[in-house]
């Protein structure tokens, strides 16, 4: 074995020793002042690497309204043109993600904020034109994500916090799904290290009963999945995100967890957090 082979081998193994976790947030977190501060404390606090992703909450509807531009939704999915496209870069890519830079710096945390055009970190393709023209947003494929770039930024002492902005090569922003911008990630970072993928929303985990927090399935593998979708236990909103994370889990990602932001810092006391899904229990 050369030099370069024993260089290599033994950033694989300081890579594989250093755990990474991948969170996305959305506008239950972002839209209140308390639960981000909140939840940006316990975030700083976990040991090992992290990667945070975000939504844009309600700063850009209102904003959009301020500015007299229509929201264009076909079938519950928002239509992002021109001026959508807009008002999304300065919500998303400035005002809340700097905002969230700002508040984790305040915890010593040296994050920086990111769209998928810096450091060409995320390149999507412009979604087709089918039945519908849905404008400016971003398809994520399996070489969309720069595993290495981020990385070597996660190695420089950085902690990467993405908004739902990527880019198309040729120079024009994407609007782009979070929650696929957070999978993505965890799927490609998992191949340089111990990755777990972790949603935060306003329920405790995936719920037998909606309306009853109490009813929390702690732990799901894929047999278990089965068996409660069949039984039409899950409820129907939940199950694309299911779908994703078990997609994430069989391209490498080690579990990806389901819960309330508020319950974060549970992982670091070592106590059950949301609903852990994983490829075997």
């Amino acid at each position: 074995m050369n030099k370069i082979d024993v260089v290599s081998t033994e950033v694989e193994k300081n890579n594989k020793d250093k755990s990474l976790f991948v969170i996305k947030i959305g506008g239950n977190v972002i839209d209140n002042s308390e639960n981000l501060h909140r939840f940006l404390k316990d975030f700083t606090a976990l040991d090992g690497y992290k990667i945070l992703v975000h939504g844009g909450g309600k700063a850009a509807t209102q904003l959009s309204e301020t500015l007299g531009i229509e929201a264009k939704l076909v079938e519950g999915r928002r239509i992002t043109d021109i001026d959508t496209l807009r008002v999304v870069t300065m919500v998303y890519g400035g005002l809340i993600n700097k905002n969230i830079v700002a508040q984790l710096q305040r915890f010593s945390n040296n994050a920086i904020g990111l769209t998928g055009a810096d450091g060409n970190f995320i390149r999507t393709k412009k979604r087709p034109v089918k039945t519908i023209d849905y404008g400016f947003v971003g398809d994520i494929d399996e070489n969309s994500i720069n595993p290495n770039n981020i990385s070597n930024l996660m190695k420089a002492g950085f902690t990467p916090v993405f908004c739902a902005l990527t880019h198309d090569g040729e120079g024009q922003l994407l609007n782009t799904n979070a929650d696929t911008i957070a999978s993505a990630l965890a799927v490609a970072m998992a191949k340089l290290y111990p990755t777990t993928l972790i949603y935060c929303f306003e329920k405790k985990g995936v719920l037998k009963d909606i309306i009853d927090e109490s009813s929390l399935v702690n732990e799901i593998d894929p047999k278990g999945y089965e068996e409660l979708k069949a039984q039409q236990i899950i409820h129907s909103g939940m199950l694309p995100k299911m779908d994703n994370a078990f997609s994430a889990i069989a391209c490498g990602v080690n579990a990806v967890i389901i819960g309330h932001s508020d319950d974060l810092g549970n992982l670091k006391k070592n106590k059950p957090f949301g609903t852990r899904l994983s490829g075997n229990l």
